[in-house]
């Protein structure tokens, strides 16, 4: 184990978990150049990028001026600063067959960093309240059939986290999904169907909470037009769906999925959340605003937790555009501590604010996975 990332990484799941903690624009910038140089130094693969835009711990002098790597590179180039005999777990990105993936290594100590910043995030921004009545519903297979989903990882980490802290028992946080005989994700009907039909021996019905890709949402509610089918989910049920289609599926766009979600499964519109990540990161986004029913073109919009930050930037400059344009998402990522902190994406966004309302795929990239809005 490298002793200096691992101490960086002890210190920074040490701010994630302090509540008191802002991790606010300079402490920010401190951390990124001290982690720069950490990975200039551990990194190899990141190292030689580097040097030849001749961009080194010397010549950086703030945050947003970091070398950031393709996420392309992902797939061609092992970028960790993990030796090869310590790599514990691999999270592929999750394209279609043709394309080959991303890599993205991971130990126990990235794992449980990964781990601590997911829920503290997840916590403040999709939960909401009253998470001691929820049951989750998920709608991808299980980690031992998917273990290099990143998405599934995911999961499994909120599902422990609900079952550990005996927030629900575990007959009430389930995967639903599973693998057809060509390795295409699929649903179990009959099972999530009974998952979440209210049950007669349950006086107060459990709100839900349904985890899946926007593809899994869309073979759910095809199912429930086709059967001529509606469930109404208790109150305070909430759906977080995480995008991405990948030809799994037709292709819907978003208002209009969420539009079927409320029609079907009876969950309003502020209580449906997006994410927005990657195998290539560590740290997720959400949209979890709530909005008043009169605001229907009100864009989502996305926040990194204070340990991460998004850039919008000029294709054409590579600087940052100003409010209200559009360009390609760039983020940096301090949980990323033995991999790449700095993430050139293919993805186009809006800059709003601290945060980005997503556009869409750049022309010429390809699909990307099920944690892809509108890819």
């Amino acid at each position: 184990m490298n002793l200096e990332l691992f101490s960086f990484a002890t210190r920074l799941r040490g701010l994630i978990a302090n509540r008191q903690s802002a991790i606010g624009n300079r402490q920010f910038s401190e951390l990124a150049l001290e982690l720069f140089s950490l990975q200039f130094k551990h990194n190899a693969a990141y190292r030689k990028s580097c040097e030849v835009r001749q961009l080194t711990p010397q010549a950086v002098e703030n945050w947003a001026q970091i070398p950031a790597v393709p996420t392309g590179a992902f797939k061609e180039l092992e970028l960790t600063s993990i030796p090869s005999v310590e790599r514990t777990t691999v999270f592929h990105s999750s394209g279609t067959t043709e394309q080959k993936p991303s890599r993205h290594f991971h130990c126990p100590e990235s794992l449980a960093l990964y781990e601590a910043s997911l829920w503290t995030w997840f916590e403040r921004e999709a939960l909401g309240a009253g998470r001691e009545a929820l049951s989750l519903v998920i709608l991808t297979p299980p980690p031992e059939q998917v273990p290099h989903s990143s998405l599934v990882h995911m999961f499994e980490t909120l599902r422990h986290r609900f079952v550990g802290g005996a927030s629900v028992p575990a007959s009430h946080a389930e995967f639903f999904g599973q693998l057809d005989a060509d390795g295409a994700w699929t649903l179990d009907f009959a099972a999530t169907f009974a998952a979440l039909s209210p049950q007669a021996s349950c006086p107060v019905p459990r709100a839900s909470l349904l985890l899946g890709t926007a593809f899994s949402f869309v073979h759910l509610l095809d199912c429930l037009v086709e059967r001529d089918l509606r469930v109404k989910l208790p109150a305070g049920s909430r759906v977080m769906e995480t995008g991405g289609y990948k030809n799994r599926s037709r292709t819907l766009p978003k208002a209009e999925l969420h539009a079927l979600i409320t029609e079907r499964l009876g969950v309003p519109r502020e209580n449906i959340i997006c994410e927005y990540g990657m195998s290539e990161l560590s740290s997720q986004a959400y949209d979890a605003e709530i909005y008043p029913p009169s605001s229907i073109l009100h864009p989502r919009v996305f926040r990194f937790p204070p340990w991460a930050r998004a850039q919008i930037i000029s294709p054409e400059t590579g600087r940052e555009v100003a409010e209200g344009e559009t360009g390609l998402l760039r983020i940096f990522d301090l949980v990323n501590v033995f991999s790449v902190a700095a993430i050139q994406t293919e993805d186009l966004g809006i800059r709003r604010g601290a945060g980005f309302e997503l556009v869409g795929r750049a022309q010429l990239a390809e699909p990307r996975g099920c944690s892809r809005m509108n890819a």
